[in-house]
C-alpha cells in the first residue's frame, strides 16, 4: 500500500517517519502528500499540526500526552485518543489543502517535493561520535563543557535508539546545551531543568552519571576541537551573482506570499549562482533543482544567473 501510487498517503512532517520506516522495515513510498510542505507552499504563518488544525479545521488538539513514554503497554485511554486525533484530520486537512493549491497553480509544486521526500534514503543505524559538534553554540563552551556535552549527547542518542523515539523529542540541541554548562550534579537541581521528556526524568541518575564522566576525565581527554570552517571566497562575479538571485528571489517571494525558502532555498540559491547556467537545460543539471522550480521560474533564473 505504502508503495502504491494510486492509494494516497497523507502525511504531516514525514520526512522522520519515511527514513525510519525505510530503515526498519524496507517500505517504499509513492502517493504522498506531505500537509506540513502544503502549509508551507500556501504561505501559512504556522505550520505545526496543532495550529493548522485549528487554524483550518476549527479543531483543537491536545497536547496533553505529547511526552508520555510510549514505549509502555497497555496504552491508556487517554494515549489512544491523542494517537488517533493526530491523524484524523490529515485527510480533511489534505482535501482543504490540494483544492488550495490547485487554484493557485501550485499543487504539482507540493506533489513534486512530497515525492522527493518519499524518496529519501532510509535512516542509518549507529551513531555518530561527532555528531555533537553540530550543536548550535557548542563552540562557545569551555572544553570541560564540550566533554560535558559530549557524554549527554551520546547519552541521549543512545537512549533513542533503545527506546525508538527521536532523539529530539527526548532532549532538544537547546537543553543539551544548557546542561552542558550547568552541569547538574544532582537529581534536585536536574528537576529544575525545563525541556526534559518524562522518559529522561525517569533516567535522571543515567543522564547524571553521563554528566560525572565528563567531569571526571583528566584534562588530556578533554574535546580538541580543531578551526570552524571556514567559507571558501566567492569569485566576485559569483557573488554578484548570488546578490542578483536573492534580490529576485525576496521579490519573487513577497509576490507568491510564501516564505523565501519555498521559491529558492539558501543551498540552491548558491549551487545556481556557482554554475552560471546560460540556458534552460542547463537549469537541469544543477542538483537539487526540481522540475516545478525550472518550469515556474526558469527563465528568471537564467536572467538572474546570468554572468
Amino acid at each position: 500500500m505504502m508503495a502504491d501510487p494510486g492509494v494516497l498517503k497523507v502525511l504531516h512532517g514525514a520526512d522522520y517517519d519515511v527514513t525510519t520506516l525505510k530503515r526498519d522495515f524496507g517500505f517504499r513510498f509513492a502517493g504522498l502528500f506531505d500537509t506540513m510542505i502544503a502549509a508551507r507552499f500556501l504561505g501559512r504563518p504556522q505550520i505545526g499540526l496543532q495550529a493548522l488544525a485549528l487554524a483550518e479545521l476549527g479543531v483543537s488538539l491536545s497536547k496533553e500526552s505529547q511526552r508520555d513514554d510510549w514505549s509502555r503497554r497497555p496504552l491508556t485511554l487517554l494515549q489512544e485518543a491523542y494517537a488517533l486525533a493526530d491523524v484524523a484530520h490529515l485527510l480533511p486537512l489534505q482535501a482543504r489543502f490540494a483544492g488550495e493549491l490547485r487554484d493557485l497553480g501550485r499543487l504539482a509544486w507540493v506533489e513534486e517535493e512530497s515525492a522527493a521526500v518519499g524518496g529519501l534514503e532510509a535512516a542509518r543505524r549507529g551513531r555518530d561520535p561527532e555528531a555533537y559538534q553540530k550543536v548550535k553554540g557548542m563552540r562557545r563552551l569551555s572544553r570541560r563543557q564540550q566533554a560535558v556535552l559530549r557524554e549527554v549527547h551520546a547519552w541521549r542518542e543512545a537512549l533513542a535508539e533503545a527506546t525508538d523515539v527521536p532523539a529530539f523529542k527526548l532532549v532538544s540541541a537547546e537543553v543539551l546545551l544548557e546542561l552542558a554548562e550547568r552541569a547538574p550534579r544532582s537529581l534536585s537541581e536536574l528537576s529544575r531543568f525545563r525541556g526534559l521528556s518524562p522518559r529522561v526524568r525517569a533516567r535522571g541518575a543515567e543522564l547524571l552519571a553521563a554528566i560525572d564522566r565528563a567531569l571526571s576525565l583528566p584534562d588530556a581527554e578533554l574535546p580538541r576541537l580543531g578551526p570552524p570552517p571556514t567559507r571558501p571566497v566567492l569569485p566576485e562575479a559569483v557573488h554578484r551573482r548570488v546578490e542578483r538571485l536573492r534580490a529576485w528571489r525576496a521579490k519573487e517571494a513577497a509576490r507568491l506570499r510564501v516564505d523565501v525558502s519555498v521559491v529558492l532555498p539558501q543551498r540552491l540559491l548558491e549551487r545556481l549562482a556557482q554554475a552560471g547556467p546560460s540556458e534552460p537545460s542547463a537549469l537541469g543539471q544543477v542538483e537539487g533543482l526540481r522540475r516545478w522550480r525550472i518550469e515556474a521560474f526558469g527563465e528568471a533564473l537564467l536572467d538572474a544567473a546570468a554572468s
